[in-house]
Order: C-alpha cells, then sequence, then structure tokens
C-alpha cells in the first residue's frame, strides 16, 4: 500500500497559529503532510525562504510524520516530484473560498490525479492572516496569541 501523501502549500510569512492548527489536524489526516514553503515572487516577503522553513521546522518539530520544504515551481509539478496526490488549503471565510476554488480546478486541469483537501480554519483564527501579523509587529504589537513564541522573537527581530 502506497503512502497518502499530502501537501500543504502556502508563503507562511510568517507562520501563524492559524496554519498550525491546519498543519495538526492535517497531520493527522495523511501518513506523511509536506509543508511545502512557496517562494511567491507576486510578494514581498519579510522572511527568506530559508528563514519560514527554518520557523516551520521549529514550530512543526515534535510532529513526526511532518517534513518541511521550500519550492519554487507549479505546485502541480512539484505534487509530481514529491509523489503526493492531495493538497491542504485552509479556508477562513467565503471570501478564500472563491479563490481557492479557481486555483484547484486549474490544479486539477494541470494534473487529474490530484485532488485539493479544503479544511475549515478554527473559528478563533478566522480573521488571522500573516499580513495583520506583520502589521502588528511592525508597530510593536502585542503577537503572542497569534503566532507561536519562536516566531514572534524572529518578528521582533526583523523590528526591532
Amino acid at each position: 500500500m502506497s503512502l497518502r501523501i499530502a501537501v500543504y502549500p502556502g508563503s507562511f510569512d510568517p507562520v501563524t497559529c492559524g496554519h498550525l492548527d491546519i498543519i495538526h489536524r492535517a497531520a493527522k489526516q495523511f501518513d506523511k503532510l509536506i509543508v511545502a514553503v512557496l517562494n511567491n515572487t507576486a510578494k514581498n516577503a519579510l522572511f527568506t525562504l530559508e528563514e519560514r522553513q527554518q520557523l516551520l521546522r521549529q514550530v512543526t518539530g515534535h510532529l513526526p510524520n511532518v517534513e518541511v520544504d521550500g519550492f519554487r515551481d507549479l505546485l502541480v509539478n512539484y505534487m509530481t516530484h514529491k509523489k503526493a496526490h492531495v493538497i491542504v488549503r485552509g479556508l477562513r471565510a467565503v471570501s478564500d473560498f472563491e479563490y481557492e476554488l479557481q486555483m484547484a480546478s486549474a490544479n486539477q486541469k494541470l494534473n487529474p490525479d490530484v485532488e485539493t483537501f479544503f479544511m475549515m480554519t478554527n473559528p478563533k483564527y478566522s480573521y488571522l492572516s500573516s499580513s495583520i501579523v506583520k502589521e502588528l509587529a511592525k508597530f510593536h504589537g502585542d503577537v503572542s496569541d497569534f503566532v507561536p513564541d519562536e516566531v514572534a522573537e524572529a518578528l521582533r527581530g526583523k523590528f526591532g
């Protein structure tokens, strides 16, 4: 029997408690979960690809079936390379669903063997985004309820 491998792609700039909620829950559903950090050239990232991967490794190290990786290719190509057949995506609101449905449809067209697994975020994180966290941190707001301690420390390092 082959392993059920899923990929949770994202920019994770930075990883939030909402992301971790999805990671923990998805890790229970699959034999292996690859958290794939995207080098999104359309976004001006605060953290480098390597820094984001390192932070994710720190906060997911206790999950034996979670692997952190990075990619700079089309997601479906990455999926083929990793022999994965499921994309995990978190949904916060209806507005997320519209975008995610378009992406899932495009991915399905490019590779019919790839399925998208949508997970509703925990309601306590439904408002939370990396952008909000960065804005709070930039103005020295308290982000401790929104990100793991390691990430809060890294944000303080970026913003002084």
